[in-house]
């Protein structure tokens, strides 16, 4: 398996918590995603203008006690979430959640490429 394929490959997806998600990745990896911030950035229609790219949900429309209700995977490729402000449309790509990650490697590489 490629170093780029080992990267956006999850080995184990975990709810560790309400509002908490653990992704492992074939490349060692590992990721953290929380519902309220996933949920700002679904990357459904009905979230981001499917024209301009423009977010349509905004940070204020999101509660604060935003929880994970379901977890489950589309295909080989992605994961699909029910939050618990009955929003389920969006389908996160596992390349999308690795783009996602926030993590201080992750951080420090995104500086380095601009």
């Amino acid at each position: 398996m490629s170093s780029s394929m080992q990267a956006t490959t999850p080995t184990k997806i975990k709810k560790i918590g309400p509002s908490e998600l653990q992704i492992l990745w074939a490349d060692g990896h590992e990721t953290r995603h929380f519902a309220q911030i996933l949920r700002g950035l679904c990357p459904c229609a009905s979230c981001r203008d499917e024209m301009t790219g423009v977010r349509v949900i905004l940070p204020i429309h999101i509660p604060d006690t935003l929880e994970f209700r379901k977890i489950g995977l589309v295909g080989q490729y992605a994961v699909h979430f029910d939050f618990s402000d009955n929003h389920g449309t969006g389908i996160y790509s596992f390349e999308y959640l690795r783009e996602l990650c926030r993590c201080d490697i992750c951080t420090a590489r995104d500086a380095e490429k601009k």
